[in-house]
This record gives structure tokens, sequence and C-alpha cells, in this order.
């Protein structure tokens, strides 16, 4: 069994790949398993993936996984997920990076602790400029109850901070199928993922290690495109809400939930712009569907407790709901 299993999704990204590549070679180890999934890629990406195995090969365990036909992004992962055999699993992106070393030293972290995952920082790279995003965990080294690290509903906490790519995780949470993404999903694919990792899971640490190098600002990047794809994070989020609602701490939980779906609704609201005006459309017929669903005392506290701009365009749409209601 390798100790570790590298799960990296690939899709159009012959400029960065190469970035990607070197650093899974300056952290290889004979114990190592790289498992590289070309997501039908139409550019130079899996010339670059064939030339590549042949060299990582030569110094840790490497699969190449072709698909058919593209997928996305949590389809991938789940994927590679199926083909590891690590006894730790980690994740990282096709135009993202890691420092020299830095996948030793991840392990080490987990096996000190002997906890079910870990989360660590990170360094957000935006063209040149260089920033250090850190899990919204004070505690740091320890042992520590993921469930509770759920809340407070009115702060930035464990399950805010989303990137898969941002931890290491025991193969125990695969064999209990905590892992796996929800198939299909175009965005906000971490979101429902880190949601169950964390009601579910045992036991979980936050550790001050920094190496893993987020490439933002991608033109290729579903982030940057508004199409009709980023409507996913509505799937996304109803499916945390759903779940969260048969919780046995569903009274606890569902104010946390409904708060960050509101709050994102809000954010995508606030750029309209990007949007195709077709989509720009969708996104609010649909965003006041989501509004509806809600459970309506959780939300009628949420748009009293955000701030003021958030819960103005909240609002409107809850009357539009309203309205439609009453005009039916």
């Amino acid at each position: 069994m390798p100790k570790l299993s590298v799960i990296v999704p690939f899709y159009n990204v012959q400029q960065y790949a190469p970035d990607t590549l070197r650093s899974l070679r300056l952290n290889a180890r004979h114990d190592f398993e790289f498992v590289l999934v070309d997501d039908k890629s139409r550019d130079g990406t899996p010339a670059l993936l064939e030339r590549a195995v042949e060299d990582l090969s030569k110094v840790a365990q490497v699969r190449l996984i072709r698909h058919q036909e593209n997928g996305g992004l949590a389809t991938a992962r789940n994927t590679g997920l199926d083909a590891a055999q690590g006894e730790y699993l980690t994740f990282l992106d096709g135009d993202d990076w890691l420092a020299p070393g830095y996948l030793s030293e991840l392990v080490a972290a987990i096996e000190e602790l002997g906890c079910d995952f870990i989360r660590t920082d990170h360094v957000q790279a935006t063209a040149r400029a260089r920033s250090v995003h850190r899990v919204p965990v004070g505690r740091r080294g320890e042992v520590l109850d993921p469930r509770a690290a759920i809340l407070p509903a009115d702060r930035t906490t464990s399950v805010d901070y989303a990137f898969a790519w941002a931890g290491a995780y025991h193969r125990r949470l695969l064999d209990k199928g905590l892992l796996h993404f929800t198939d299909g999903l175009r965005t906000a694919e971490d979101r429902p993922w880190i949601w169950r990792l964390h009601r579910e899971a045992e036991s979980f640490g936050v550790v001050s290690l920094l190496g893993l190098f987020y490439r933002r600002g991608v033109a290729s990047s579903l982030t940057q495109i508004g199409d009709a794809r980023q409507l996913d994070f509505i799937r996304a989020f109803d499916q945390v809400l759903d779940e969260t609602a048969s919780d046995r701490d569903a009274d606890r939980l569902l104010p946390k939930a409904v708060r960050t779906y509101c709050a994102i609704i809000a954010h995508h609201l606030s750029d309209e712009s990007k949007w195709e005006p077709a989509v720009a459309r969708q996104l609010r017929s649909m965003s006041a569907a989501a509004i509806r669903r809600m459970p309506q005392d959780a939300l009628a506290d949420v748009l009293e407790t955000m701030d003021m701009n958030r819960s103005a365009t909240l609002r409107r749409l809850r009357r539009r709901v309203i309205t439609a209601k009453a005009a039916a």
C-alpha cells in the first residue's frame, strides 16, 4: 500500500500543467502514488501527461487515467478516489503546484496527530502576487471535534474553508464513503463534501503548514466564466440543506447552512455583469426558488443579522417570491 495517494485532475491546462507536474517530481517518494486524471482535455495536456508519467514513474508510483467524456472536477476526483491505493489521500488541481517537500511534511503531520483528517493553510497566487489564506480555526496542532468546528453560525468557520486540496485524509474516511464528491457538480463541489466530512468524521486537526499554491485568475477556470455551469452552486447548497436537515443536530446546524447559502446567493447577484444575460435571468429565478425552499424561520433570522447590502438584496428576492405566490 502506498503511504499517500495524490489525486490530480487535469482539463485543458497545458499552460500550467508543467508547473504542477514539476512540483510532483520535487515531492516524489517511492511510497507515494500520483493518480493523474485527464478529464478529456482538448489541448496539449494529454501529451504533457504522457511524458510526465514516464519521468515520474522513476521516483514514485503513477497511474494515468483518461476520461472518454468530460465530466467535470467532481467526477474526475471521484475517478481518482476509486483508483487510489494510499493509506492517506490528498488532492491537487491541475493548475496549482506544491513547494518541494510539502507532501512529506503533510504525511508527517497527519501521522503525528493520528486523526481522520487535517486541514492546512495555503498560498493564493494571482499573477505575481502572493497572499496567505489560513484555515479559520485558531487551535493548531491538536485533535479536534469536526462537528464542533461547524459553528458558530455568524462567523467564518471550518466548513467555509472548503478547499479539498488543503489537507490530507485517512483512508478509513474513503472506506466509510465520506470522500467522494457529488457526481457531475460543475462548481461548489467542495461544499456538500466539507459539510459531510465535518458532520460524520470523528476527528480532525489544523496544522500551520504552507506549501500549496492555489492559482487564481486562470482564464479557463469556471470561477471566471459566467455561464450556466456556475449555477450548480444551487444544487450543491440544496444538498447541504437537505443533508443537514436530516442531521441529529439540525436545529443547531441549519442556521449556519442557511446563512452560508444566502451569502453565496448575494455574492453572485452582486456581480451579475459577469453573467450572460440569459444566465443572469436564470440565476435570479433559481435563487428566488432557493429562498422559497429554505427554512423560513432560519431565513428570517439570517436576514436580520446579515450586513445591510446583502440583506437588502435577499429581501428583494424574498419579496419577489411572496409577490409571485400571491399572484398565483
